[in-house]
């Protein structure tokens, strides 16, 4: 299991000493969510601000983009530093259009759907994707409760995954921690997007240790 502590966690008077703290601790990669207020309701940061807090660390950055035209701003967040941009398909961009875009700047893409999205929407997809990141809350919003029902779509996707020979990573977000890591492992996610059980402990490394060893 990797480990993405959620920048959302975090800090944000400390964005860059708060990327060292997770860097130092462990984490495999830095999550963060960019939100515009409209596809979400909630506004968090741009690719200004990641450009500036990319020089804290050499992980991975796994970028979600909460927004309704994600196609406009790739450049933005390629530029930025992104390693990996994953966008919705729910959203409003052309779906093959944003993918394209990723890939041709190097970087690697991914999808994302929302709990009342069911997996098969990512199908067409997936011979071109790198993730598939499944949302276990609503989006736009940190400290939510896990839901535990979006993990028969992990199944699906795993299966179908498994089923072309693909190598694509699936990635959960939302609540996850101790009490129900090893249910999300057991499914058949790759990446945990951690936020309050890494940052709101007195010792992360510990804590993403914890969560690792639970998935043995």
């Amino acid at each position: 299991m990797l480990i993405a502590p959620s920048l959302l966690s975090c800090d944000f008077s400390q964005f860059g000493n708060e990327i060292k703290r997770m860097d130092d601790a462990g984490a495999d990669y830095m999550h963060l969510d960019v939100m515009d207020g409209h596809f979400v309701p909630n506004i968090t940061f741009g690719a200004p601000v990641i450009k500036f807090v990319r020089r804290f660390t050499d992980k991975v950055f796994d970028v979600h983009l909460m927004i309704s035209e994600p196609l406009r701003y790739i450049d933005d967040f390629c530029n930025a530093g992104a390693d990996i941009i994953t966008f919705h398909v729910e959203c409003d961009s052309g779906i093959d259009e944003t993918i394209e875009k990723i890939k041709s700047r190097g970087v690697k893409a991914g999808l994302v759907i929302k709990p009342r999205t069911p997996a098969e929407a990512v199908f067409p997809y997936l011979d071109r994707l790198d993730m598939v990141l499944v949302m276990t809350v609503e989006p736009g919003f940190g400290g939510q409760s896990f839901m535990a029902d979006m993990l028969p779509k992990v199944e699906s996707l795993r299966g179908e995954i498994r089923k072309r020979n693909l190598e694509v990573l699936i990635e959960a977000d939302g609540g996850i921690g101790e009490q129900n890591i090893k249910q999300c492992a057991d499914a058949g996610v790759d990446v945990a997007v951690a936020g309050t059980a890494v940052f709101k402990t007195d010792d992360p490394r510990a804590a993403i240790a914890k969560l690792k060893s639970l998935c043995v």
